[in-house]
């Protein structure tokens, strides 16, 4: 498949479609929706008729688009995933239909600046980091290179939540991002898919009740968003699904007096889709995640399949070259089992068949080696809601440890080791194994990480099944992550070197020479001041916090977890301001630290690490040994539309997981694509981006993977409180309450997390070390047109780290799919 795409260009659908609207269609979409004038429209109706305005503009080629994969039949992807972390729509859409020029005009005719309105659209609440950001920049690949997909999710309601800081905590507040209707998605009444399972669902106080063996019935509605390919000339779906109920309510129940048990009932069904992550630490929430995962697979599969009968592919043997689902982590595993279900029960093939086509269209992506990530399900949840399942299940490990006892007889131990059901007092599904098993292929999504995968997380699989593992690399799209969110920058890559970079992003290299130009470097320098500047004047105008652009911006944005290690980020800057007060005189960079990320409700440890950067942010901002010299910020309600103000900002990139816990990151490479050098362990896809720009442009530190995994059963956190005395300082005074005098001990657990728990992710046996790094960081920043020369390499080194590479391999060695451009 050619790297290249062809598709900068824009279709001529959008200029035609903009003069048949006339000059009076802000008066008809307002009028229309809302009825208001103009001259009386809110800026929310004001942005909804012109993102319906533009949706309008995006039909046509939708429509076509359908049409002509309906006429071709192409082999399709299907991108199955619990998260689509979409963000808004109105820019993106807008740049990718590169109708930027002409939609402003039109608007200018009616004082509206189509940027001031797009800040009025919500961020959707689809997803809650990583995964689903990947999810998206996959979707926005695939439309662009012209791959016939779709992205099947559900449609929350609520996304994870609002992230608000209270007295330094978070406290969570419901994400109604539905509170307006969305002018984006179409509801496509004709596409209602029934699910089925082995229990009535209701209310029962302020928790959902299962009673089992009461067959019942959830109704899928579909709900479409466009997907917006580069240039306009392909739009791709990304499809919700949104439970209701199969009836309004039991009339019979009502009849006879008991009205609220049967809309509760009514209302136990729609909670389906109700909220993204529901709390897994009740039985209850437990409960609600698992029936949400299968009713995403069950939707999608019944989807699916109807569309391959419909598309005149009357063999069933053609499923597999006709269509490609990716499960995107373990949470539609359950498709294995599903397929299995719809083959066997409704198409009657026989189990051999039946099986082998599963195995041939179903791929799985791993995007963790944690094992509490790893998802296992209890057999007896299965056995309540699933039965059929279940017996799928038992069957699928019964024939496959068959096959193990004839390869490797007389080996117990690897019976249990790579068993589909874990033993125990309740016995569980391990996930993650059915979806190696009843798939063609297992990826990791970082060189690393794939190797970790088939040598430490599943072994006996990889030796059993070496053909089916292999590695691909995530990326991100360079539209919304470079020409869309930072224009500073993009403009003077495309004054540079033309705006090929934009769909190949490999041509960035172009720009390397460009380093011994003084001229471009001091552009670039003023490109990221000028971010710096935009992103303080926004930070202030929305927040009222005030920082100084002319600091260097320390970054760390990521899900608050102990292996990403925000802790240690922290420890090194109470290390940074015990150093001011001790000289004030020392001579380092002033520096700005941002933090932004949410924590699991019930991962306390995480809340309280929030808790304590903010109360190290505010001793700080009271020291005058400190001020205007060490700033930390704790950035509530991290969103991707933050994220595209800050990345562009950002001069260091915090990548400093303990080693072997990432699987990729994508922060990492949004950050080195917008001109930021990066601080990291070797982890993730960090090693390979310091391969492609060379390590010398990199600030790595910390112990390897190897290390970290040889180092168990050794490391003695106590050494390092003993042996560096400014690591015993930031503990001590975190342990004596220094950064707590109101509130005495309160962060003990911390304390005793790092000393007497094991430090599990070895903070401190890397603390000395980043803090080293740290100090190179500092040296190289004092020399601005050093530091420029290596953060123009490192945007010169980032092209292989577009979602466009990743979807192309994925597209040539998992899919077998050809691009089906629409003419």
């Amino acid at each position: 498949m050619a790297t290249k795409l062809e598709n900068a260009k824009p279709a001529t659908d959008g200029q035609l479609f903009l003069e048949a609207l006339g000059k009076d269609w802000p008066d008809r979409y307002l009028l229309l929706e809302h009825l208001v004038e103009p001259a009386n429209a809110r800026p929310r109706q004001k942005f909804e008729a012109v993102a319906r305005f533009v949706r309008d503009l995006l039909a046509r080629r939708w429509v076509k688009t359908r049409q002509t994969r309906e006429k071709l039949n192409p082999k399709r992807v299907y991108y199955l995933s619990m998260e689509f972390l979409i963000g808004r729509m109105l820019r993106n859409n807008i740049v990718n239909l590169l109708l930027d020029p002409e939609v402003q005009r039109e608007l200018d005719k009616y004082d509206l600046d189509w940027r001031q309105l797009a800040e009025v659209e919500p961020d959707a609440g689809l997803g809650n980091g990583g995964l689903g950001r990947l999810a998206a920049c996959f979707i926005d690949s695939m439309a662009t290179i012209g791959l016939s997909g779709v992205g099947y999710g559900l449609r929350y309601e609520y996304g994870i939540f609002k992230q608000a800081i209270k007295d330094g905590w978070q406290v969570e507040q419901p994400d109604n991002w539905l509170r307006h209707p969305d002018p984006w998605e179409i509801q496509r009444t004709g596409k209602t898919i029934r699910v089925s399972v082995n229990a009535a669902i209701a209310f029962q106080g302020s928790q959902l009740h299962f009673t089992p063996n009461k067959p019942s019935t959830v109704l899928g509605l579909a709900y479409d968003r466009p997907v917006v390919g580069y240039g306009g000339k392909v739009v791709n779906t990304l499809r919700l699904w949104g439970a209701a109920a199969s009836e309004g309510f039991d009339f019979g129940e009502f009849s006879q007096g008991d009205f609220v048990g049967a809309v509760l009932r009514k209302v136990g069904a729609e909670s389906l889709t109700r909220v993204l992550y529901p709390d897994d630490s009740t039985e209850s929430g437990r409960t609600l995640r698992f029936l949400q995962e299968y009713f995403l697979v069950a939707c999608s599969l019944a989807d699916i399949v109807g569309r391959f009968r419909k598309s005149g592919n009357p063999d069933w043997k053609d499923l597999p070259n006709k269509v490609a689902i990716q499960l995107n982590d373990t949470h539609p595993s359950m498709a294995v089992a599903e397929l299995m279900r719809i083959l066997l029960d409704q198409a009657r093939l026989g189990w051999e068949e039946a099986f082998d086509l599963t195995v041939r269209t179903l791929a799985y992506t791993n995007h963790t080696l944690l094992p509490e990530a790893l998802e296992k399900w209890p057999v007896d949840l299965f056995q309540m809601l699933l039965p059929r399942h279940l017996e799928i299940i038992y069957e699928i490990n019964r024939r496959f440890l068959d096959e193990v006892r004839q390869r490797f007889p007389g080996d117990v131990g690897k019976l249990q080791r790579v068993s589909l059901i874990q033993e125990g007092p309740r016995k569980q599904v391990r996930m993650a194994y059915l979806a190696i098993v009843g798939s063609h292929s297992t990826n990791g999504v970082a060189k690393i990480h794939s190797d970790l995968v088939r040598t430490q997380l599943v072994p006996d699989f990889a030796a059993m099944f070496p053909e089916r593992f292999s590695n691909k690399t995530n990326g991100v799209t360079p539209r919304r992550w470079l020409l869309e969110c930072n224009p500073h920058l993009s403009r003077l890559i495309t004054n540079a070197i033309g705006d090929g970079w934009i769909t190949d992003l490999p041509q960035l290299r172009k720009l390397a020479p460009l380093v011994e130009d003084a001229q471009f470097r001091a552009d670039f320098h003023q490109a990221n001041t000028d971010a710096k500047r935009a992103f303080s004047h926004w930070l202030k105008t929305t927040t009222g916090k005030v920082v100084i652009p002319d600091t260097l911006f320390d970054c760390q944005i990521k899900r608050i977890h102990e292996y990403k290690r925000q802790l240690l980020n922290i420890l090194h800057v109470i290390v940074l301001y015990n150093k001011l007060r001790a000289n004030p005189m020392l001579q380092m960079p002033a520096r700005t630290v941002f933090f932004a990320g949410k924590a699991a409700p019930a991962y306390h440890l995480a809340k309280l690490i929030i808790k304590l950067i903010n109360n190290v942010s505010a001793v700080i901002d009271a020291d005058p040994a400190t001020r205007g010299r060490l700033q930390v910020n704790f950035l509530a309600d991290y969103n991707v539309s933050l994220a595209e103000r800050l990345i562009p900002a950002a001069d260091l990139s915090e990548q400093i997981s303990t080693a072997g816990y990432e699987a990729s990151g994508t922060s990492n490479m949004k950050f080195m694509m917008n001109g930021a050098l990066t601080i990291g362990t070797r982890d993730g896809a960090t090693i390979e981006m310091a391969e492609e720009a060379g390590e010398e442009n990199f600030f790595l530190f910390g112990l390897t993977a190897e290390q970290v995994v040889s180092s168990r059963g050794y490391y003695d956190p106590h050494w390092h409180f003993n042996h560096e005395p400014a690591t015993r300082q930031a503990l001590e005074q975190i342990r004596d309450d220094h950064f707590s005098q109101n509130e005495r001990g309160i962060f003990r657990p911390i304390i005793e997390t790092l000393l007497d728990k094991g430090d599990t992710y070895m903070h401190l046996a890397d603390l000395t070390a980043y803090t080293q790094a740290q100090e190179r960081v500092a040296a190289l920043y004092a020399d601005p047109q050093a530091w420029a020369r290596k953060a123009i390499l490192n945007v010169a080194a980032s092209g292989k780290f577009s979602s466009d590479r990743s979807i192309q391999e994925y597209a040539k060695e998992i899919w077998h799919a050809e691009p089906c451009l629409v003419p």
